[in-house]
């Protein structure tokens, strides 16, 4: 029951975080652009990509054809003389300004996280500072395995990578904190 008390708290705090965060710090846009003529980038998408939802990185190689050195050899040149997108499509869009659904989502993911984290955080008596390692270890090993090959396979911009860092990093600390002090009550009650 404590773990789960502990998961509860954890992803109150980190939701409320990540509000913060996006909203107050604009940590959420740092690497985001505007782009130039949003209209001629949309129409050529639609146009480009049809009608299947999908991550589609431009200019692309269909893996079938990496046996053919002719093809990879076209597929090199374009690649240097050619501008480089990664994008997350969908023809069909949705309002995101309608956060509803999302914020819904975000909310259970960040309390499924923080009750993983809970249940390692509470796996023996550790203390608290301890506790609130492991809590910046797992944030910095998410990131590591995440973000960080999004910025070596994806080229996802620096800035936005280490925004992501600052967020997990001090969301989980805040997160942790707390999740480390509620596991903890118990063993100050022992010790006493």
């Amino acid at each position: 029951m404590r773990v789960l008390v502990a998961g509860l708290i954890g992803g109150i705090l980190m939701f409320v975080w990540g509000v913060m965060a996006h909203m107050a710090l604009g940590l959420g846009n740092v690497g985001i652009k505007q782009p130039v003529n949003e209209n001629v980038a949309l129409s050529g998408l639609q146009e480009g990509l049809g009608g299947q939802a999908g991550v589609y990185i431009l200019p692309s190689l269909d893996p079938k054809k990496m046996g053919d050195a002719a093809e990879v050899r076209t597929y090199s040149i374009k690649a240097v003389r050619s501008p480089y997108a990664w994008v997350v499509y969908q023809p069909q869009g949705t309002d995101m300004m309608q956060m509803g659904p999302q914020i819904g989502r975000q909310w259970a993911s960040d309390t499924l996280s923080a009750l993983a984290l809970a249940f390692v955080m509470g796996l023996a008596v550790l203390g608290f500072r301890r506790r609130l390692a492991i809590a910046a270890a797992a944030a910095v090993f998410a990131w590591l395995s995440t973000m960080l090959p999004y910025w070596n396979w994806y080229r996802f911009p620096l800035d936005f990578t280490l925004a992501a860092l600052a967020e997990q990093l001090i969301g989980w600390l805040i997160a942790g904190a707390a999740m480390a002090w509620w596991l903890g009550r118990s063993e100050h009650k022992l010790a006493s």
